[in-house]
């Protein structure tokens, strides 16, 4: 590898691509000119790339398919479903240690890592996402190889998304007009859109790998650390007028019931344990939104966004991309 191959980051692995976030990531990585992405899909996957973009389909069970796949890949971005069996995430990060991949985005995407997560970090539901940078904390180095280093993107829960889910996500039935408030609506968390999400991954990965003495940014800044991106701190309260002004709404258009939010959780927890997956959503979601318990991983800290260049983004305009979705019958549950 010569030099110059060597300061940056040029071969970039995705797994995920047709996800969500995972397409923002392959459209803003493929924007910058400076890399060579290889998706991975299913064997059985008939999804068409159009876009420059390699292809490499690999069998999830087989530890050697995966190996082979990764092999000679600087960076491994995993984005999965929730429905992808809990073992995987580890398989795949062992995959990548094995092929001699150096970095790792695991599939994280939460809040606040360690003391930044408040008591976060240990709720059952919401903890739950720090197996994923676990499995890159735990994983072996290769014989006569590096052990791999992971970066996870904290960007709290993705806006649009959540948004037009329904009710039991950010509270919010807007095709019916009713919402339900959180206490008085008005705790603050930290949220992004899925576009923010994609460029700031692939402006971190626009930067130099190690720092040649001169103080600039580098990746290696964030050498098994979190990345803290947000597109909004905002409460319910907040997201509720702007819809007003997206929709020419006022309170007096929707049924708006407050609920406590310890309360609210102690439902949802309920829910999920009598069978009812949307309990998961909202007690999830409800736990966020308690106060002064990690939902605001800004405060105090400062974020990452202005560091990489990471645009001011317009409220409303993710609020109307929200509202475009419900209208295009857009479901993910």
């Amino acid at each position: 590898m010569s030099p110059e191959q060597a300061q940056y980051i040029r071969k970039v692995a995705l797994i995920g691509a047709t996800g969500r976030v995972g397409s923002h990531f392959l459209y803003s990585l493929l924007a910058t000119g400076k890399h060579a992405v290889t998706v991975l899909t299913r064997v059985e996957s008939t999804t068409d790339f159009s876009s420059s973009a390699s292809v490499t389909k690999v069998d999830y069970a087989s530890q050697d398919s995966l190996v082979s796949a990764l092999r000679g890949h600087d960076f491994l971005i995993i984005t999965l479903s929730a429905q992808v069996p809990p073992t995987t995430h580890a398989l795949i990060v062992e995959a990548a240690a094995k092929a001699g991949v150096q970095w790792i985005m695991p599939n994280y995407y939460a809040f606040g890592l360690g003391p930044r997560g408040g008591m976060l970090s240990s709720d059952p539901l919401v903890g739950g996402f720090g197996k994923f940078v676990d499995d890159v904390k735990n994983v072996s180095a290769p014989e006569g190889g590096v052990k791999p280093n992971f970066i996870a993107l904290c960007c709290g829960f993705w806006y649009e998304f959540s948004l037009a889910q329904g009710e039991p996500w950010f509270g919010f039935d807007i095709k019916n007009r009713n919402v339900t408030l959180y206490d008085e609506g008005d705790v603050r968390i930290n949220t992004s859109t899925w576009e923010q999400c994609g460029r700031a991954v692939a402006s971190l990965l626009s930067l130099p790998v190690a720092s040649s003495g001169d103080g600039e940014l580098v990746v290696e800044d964030w050498r098994n650390e979190g990345l803290y991106v947000s597109s909004f701190l905002i409460s319910q309260r907040e997201m509720l007028d702007s819809l007003h002004r997206v929709l020419g709404t006022s309170d007096d258009d929707w049924t708006i019931t407050k609920e406590n939010v310890k309360e609210r959780y102690q439902k949802g927890l309920a829910q999920l344990q009598g069978g009812d997956r949307l309990g998961f959503a909202k007690a999830m979601y409800a736990r966020i939104f308690f106060p002064g318990e990690g939902g605001d991983f800004q405060t105090g800290y400062g974020l990452d966004s202005e560091k990489l260049g990471l645009p001011r983004e317009d409220l409303d305009e993710a609020t109307r991309r929200a509202v475009k979705m419900i209208e295009d019958n857009f479901e993910v549950r």
